[in-house]
């Protein structure tokens, strides 16, 4: 194993394929970079395809700051159908109730749009005091859950037949496609499971820039290293300061910068990415100091210092 303080690091989008768990997802990538700092920033059931964003080498010591953000499906509804999973790939039954005309399905497709309440479904990762929520389904047990609010932004839905739908989604972090199927199956009185998923956004990322594994084995290791994005590339969202030489050499021992002396005023608690003239070097956090408002380093990314 090299030694990874050396290693190119950053992240990596994958398109993953059906039929593959992001735990082994992460094992592939681990031998492809010859690394063990490979983490994953968020799961991919392992039917589904499409978007996993993985954090390679150092990178991977910004996972704890990271958040998912809202993301983008593409996915097929069967009407017709109920499940224990809201999926295809559990035990299914089909209903006898009548499978509503095309307006009518679309209609109600679109009505899930907005803010709306979903009931996290048993076969989810999920925690009721300590254990897993699938891990009680599969051994037969159900609990109650709360409802949590999920914001849909967008639903496009088309028939390709009288019993499937296509759907494209664009929706926050925490929703459940599956659910969300299985709720429009329910509001239609006919039932409703998920039967394909592909995530084509997350994280800021789009699929379209992801490459499978069949790519980056045929690569170089000289290539695969090219393919990694700047780990800030992750954290478009938070503010960026850049700070001259001798506020960043402060900044890399550990020491507050305040604000008042590199001409910032950000309220506290604003989470920011710490720049040298050689580019992002750590996370910062503004708290208050007795001498006033300073930016504290949190997390140092690059140790080329």
């Amino acid at each position: 194993m090299q030694n990874t303080s050396t290693r190119p690091f950053g992240v990596l989008l994958i398109d993953k394929p059906e039929n593959m768990t992001s735990h082994n997802a992460v094992n592939r990538v681990r031998r492809l970079y010859n690394t063990r700092e490979v983490g994953h920033t968020g799961t991919l059931d392992p039917m589904a395809t499409g978007l996993l964003v993985l954090l390679v080498g150092r990178a991977v010591k910004a996972s704890e700051y990271f958040s998912e953000g809202d993301k983008g499906y593409e996915a097929r509804m069967r009407l017709g159908m109920i499940s224990d999973t809201e999926d295809i790939w559990g035990q299914t039954e089909k209903t006898a109730a009548p499978i509503p005309a095309r307006e009518r399905v679309l209609e109600c497709a679109r009505s899930f749009c907005g803010d709306i309440l979903q009931v996290p479904p048993m076969y989810s990762a999920l925690k009721r005091d300590g254990q897993k929520l699938v891990d009680l389904a599969r051994s037969g047990k159900t609990v109650e859950r709360e409802p949590r609010p999920v914001t849909v932004y967008s639903l496009e839905a088309d028939a390709i037949s009288d019993e499937e739908y296509s759907l494209s989604i664009s929706c926050s972090k925490g929703t459940y496609i599956r659910t969300l199927c299985a709720d429009i199956g329910a509001a239609l009185g006919c039932g409703g499971v998920m039967s394909a998923l592909r995530r084509t956004a997350a994280c800021g990322f789009s699929v379209e820039k992801a490459h499978t594994f069949d790519e980056l084995e045929q690569m170089t290791e000289e290539e695969r290293d090219a393919l990694l994005l700047p780990t800030e590339a992750a954290f478009s969202h938070l503010p960026r300061v850049y700070l001259t030489e001798f506020f960043a050499t402060l900044a890399k021992r550990g020491n507050q910068i305040y604000q008042h002396k590199i001409g910032t005023d950000m309220p506290l608690g604003t989470r920011v990415l710490l720049f040298d003239k050689d580019g992002f070097f750590a996370f910062g956090e503004v708290k208050s100091f007795p001498e006033g408002s300073a930016i504290k380093p949190i997390k140092q990314i690059r140790l080329d210092f």
